[in-house]
């Protein structure tokens, strides 16, 4: 990377640190190495020789500080996951995370819409349920289908492998996704709010709907570029969260991984009702930059082929 280009990166890190400074949101550092990981099956942790697990995202640490009564946070450092390589994922990338105690999604997605307007020229970001973009593409009422209802979706609008493909209903909602839905918003701004309840990772769910979880993600020209969650506080619910991942792991013959107590008593203790995200910063540069992958704007990556 030429001097130009390290130059141009160090000035947008300046630009998101100034950003939270404005705002007196403190900046914090947390481990990177951890003795647990998440045990969402749709993320795969990478694990030293040692037994521990590099940082899939700071969220754990993160939240275990709020408990402790930190106040607004945030982080920006490296995280990793052993997924596969592509022009929009590295094994280690530069994420920015960030939790506002006392905010509803609503605000937190307000002040997402703040920051990414300050590196992309958008005239606004549309807002969308997850049902609302199932619809335009054609899947009606998505909260009151099922696994074989999506799959007949599927064969009649003539998707690709989807009479070899035997999924459960999630599979079919990241299938539909991946397929359908990121194509649509392909050339636009939009948060994907309210993410069905199987869905709601760490998001405690919707008081209006329990059928939704209180998520969103913004995706930039068909590209997620950030997730974030009206954070779930509940540690028993959590626990049964988890709990339920690590068995679909089991189902799917994946590695088993421990749970994270220590976020589970950091909830118990009364962690603050807040929103959170993740954003991840060489997405948004590449896009900043009109880059057609991340590779481009990393002072170091692993090739992709």
């Amino acid at each position: 990377m030429k001097r130009e280009q390290l130059r141009e990166r160090a000035t947008f890190i300046s630009a998101l640190r100034a950003f939270f400074s404005e705002r007196d949101i403190l900046e914090v550092d947390t481990p990177l190495l951890s003795s647990s990981t998440t045990p969402d099956p749709a993320i795969e942790s990478i694990i030293t020789t040692n037994a521990h697990y590099l940082q899939t995202s700071p969220e754990s640490f993160m939240k275990r500080l709020l408990a402790e009564g930190s106040g607004s946070i945030y982080q920006l450092a490296p995280a990793f996951r052993a997924e596969e390589m592509s022009p929009i994922h590295n094994a280690e990338f530069l994420l920015l995370e960030w939790y506002r105690p006392g905010f509803t999604m609503e605000q937190l997605m307000a002040e997402v819409e703040e920051l990414v307007s300050n590196f992309v020229d958008i005239p606004s970001i549309e807002q969308m349920t997850v049902a609302e973009a199932f619809e335009s593409v054609g899947v009606k009422d998505l909260l009151d289908t099922d696994a074989k209802t999506l799959k007949e979706y599927a064969l009649a609008m003539g998707l690709p492998s989807a009479d070899e493909m035997e999924l459960d209903w999630d599979g079919w909602i990241d299938y539909f996704m991946v397929l359908l839905i990121q194509p649509r918003f392909a050339h636009a701004a939009i948060f994907l709010t309210h993410y069905p309840a199987s869905q709601a990772a760490l998001a405690r769910l919707s008081p209006e709907d329990s059928r939704v979880a209180e998520r969103f993600e913004l995706l930039l020209n068909g590209i997620e570029i950030a997730n974030g969650f009206r954070e779930l506080t509940d540690a028993k619910e959590q626990r049964t969260r988890f709990e339920k991942e690590l068995e679909k792991r089991r189902v799917l013959n994946m590695d088993e991984v421990p749970l994270d107590e220590e976020l589970l008593q950091a909830l118990a203790s009364g962690m603050p009702e807040c929103s959170g995200v993740a954003v991840g910063v060489d997405r948004l540069m590449m896009i900043s930059q009109g880059k057609d992958t991340i590779q481009e704007v990393m002072p170091f990556s692993i090739e992709v082929a």
